[in-house]
């Protein structure tokens, strides 16, 4: 609902400011000022930091406890009202905070007005966003282990399927499958570990460090921290009120988390190609065309690539806002909620997206065989066994490895099809055993090393990753 100049919610606005404006603000300042279109998405923060706040005042012996029962009560009354949504939201009351306080004074009457004893509407935004960004981080660290998950199961399907493997989108040497997925099981969970970094970093209190400089109030912040979930209450109250970083720090892992995601589905898009079919995604994440009836369209990933723009931008918004602040609260910082929402939003649906993609999608095996024999892929096998079986310099070998690609592309065949005497006429030591390193089986299975594309190595890696994410 949105009030005029004038109206019994502008009104009460101007008694919400405890008389200190003669008259309510116009259109333009009540449009400009007012956050309560976006903020009301904070409304289950704002009520458990209340309910927590009162119940300290009755501890502490600052309130009454009749009026922290009528707090904590009515504000359980007012929860139910925004979650059933016959709460009426008002502009002219400003934010989530005001809205809930005013609608708690019709309820309940004079003890409403004790509830913000003790704190100030500075501290109870950064505890209400530090709350709803925590909730994000909550979230996005279930939805990383779930797309894990579904990355861990196609390693295991494809533990030993050879695929090429490509520096910069040319085929360099074969790979497995499962090893391709595993290296996104590591993107994902250094993503994962940045979420918890974060989580962990930002999980103290600024409830009770009031407008910037504390109360004078015997208060007691732990208790609410307690509360609150919170491991202890923030140090210094001018930082409380004044640190966006947990919001920063959000939007950075949540921007390189997109990234990866993007990567990941400009793969999809190219793999699900024609041209290449290295992988069939299920109906449920394409579309077909209007006017093309062959086509399948990787829609999906598409749009989880686009994503990316939009919590990049959100990133820099709040950067932006942030820069140029002296301590402590501005309303510039009103402004750091809408990019945080709207980033969180998408990265929670890409990341659900990308889950059922993953979970979803079939990869063709004999397409990805047949691709990782094609373009010499085999060539560094050739160059390491003129190395490790001739004991040729490697330079030496990648020459003469050269060379021979060179005939085979002259011949129009790869490697292995290359007699051995047209394998002699680069060196006269090479012998028919060097048959045996040139096929992509054996080549994956020879890259034995930590870390590297063997069938046992991946294995190995998707044992310890089921470990970590049980």
């Amino acid at each position: 609902m949105t009030d005029t100049p004038g109206s019994k919610s502008s009104n009460a606005s101007n008694q919400m400011w405890g008389g200190r404006f003669a008259a309510g603000p116009d259109a333009i300042m009540e449009a400009i000022n007012a956050s309560i279109g976006f903020d009301k998405r904070m409304a289950a923060q704002d009520i458990a930091g209340s309910r927590a706040h009162a119940a300290m005042l009755g501890a502490t012996g600052i309130l009454e406890p009749s009026d922290v029962d009528a707090i904590r009560e009515g504000l359980l009354t007012v929860l139910s009202e925004i979650e059933d949504g016959s709460f009426q939201f008002s502009t002219a009351l400003e934010d989530i905070h005001m809205n809930v306080e005013a609608r708690l004074k019709e309820i309940i009457g004079e003890p409403a007005g004790r509830l913000h004893t003790g704190r100030s509407r500075n501290d109870q935004v950064a505890t209400d966003f530090k709350l709803w960004v925590r909730d994000q981080l909550d979230a996005a660290e279930s939805g990383l282990v779930a797309l894990i998950r579904a990355l861990l199961d196609q390693a295991e399907a494809g533990a030993d399927w050879v695929m090429p493997g490509f520096t910069h989108l040319q085929t360099a040497q074969p790979v497995t499958w499962g090893h391709h997925m595993m290296a996104y099981v590591e993107m994902f969970g250094r993503d994962l570990s940045r979420v918890r970094d974060a989580r962990a970093r930002m999980n103290t209190s600024p409830l009770g460090a009031a407008a910037l400089a504390g109360t004078s109030f015997p208060i007691d912040r732990d208790m609410t921290a307690k509360a609150l979930g919170f491991d202890a209450p923030a140090a210094n109250s001018l930082d409380a009120v004044s640190d966006r970083d947990f919001a920063l720090e959000f939007l950075s892992a949540a921007s390189i988390c997109a990234m990866h995601l993007s990567r990941f589905a400009e793969e999809l898009v190219i793999w699900s190609s024609a041209q290449f079919r290295f992988v069939t995604l299920s109906d449920r994440f394409s579309t077909g065309s209007s006017i093309m009836p062959q086509k399948k369209n990787p829609d999906a990933a598409e749009l989880i690539r686009a994503k990316v723009g939009r919590i990049f931008g959100a990133n820099t918004a709040l950067m932006m806002v942030m820069k140029g602040l002296p301590l402590t609260y501005s309303k510039d910082m009103q402004e750091d909620k809408e990019q945080v929402f709207d980033a969180a939003d998408n990265l929670m649906l890409a990341l659900a997206a990308m889950t059922g993609m993953v979970a979803d999608m079939s990869a063709n095996r004999d397409s990805l065989a047949a691709a990782a024999g094609s373009g010499f892929s085999t060539a560094t096998d050739l160059a390491d066994w003129l190395v490790r079986v001739l004991g040729l310099p490697f330079r030496d070998a990648h020459h003469i490895t050269g060379t021979l690609v060179a005939l085979a592309e002259s011949k129009g065949c790869d490697l292995p099809d290359l007699t051995l005497d047209e394998m002699k006429s680069a060196h006269s030591g090479i012998t028919a055993e060097v048959f045996d390193v040139l096929g992509v089986e054996n080549s994956v299975n020879s890259r034995t090393s930590y870390g590297g594309t063997a069938p046992a190595q991946v294995r190995s890696q998707i044992a310890r990753w089921k470990e970590l994410v049980a």
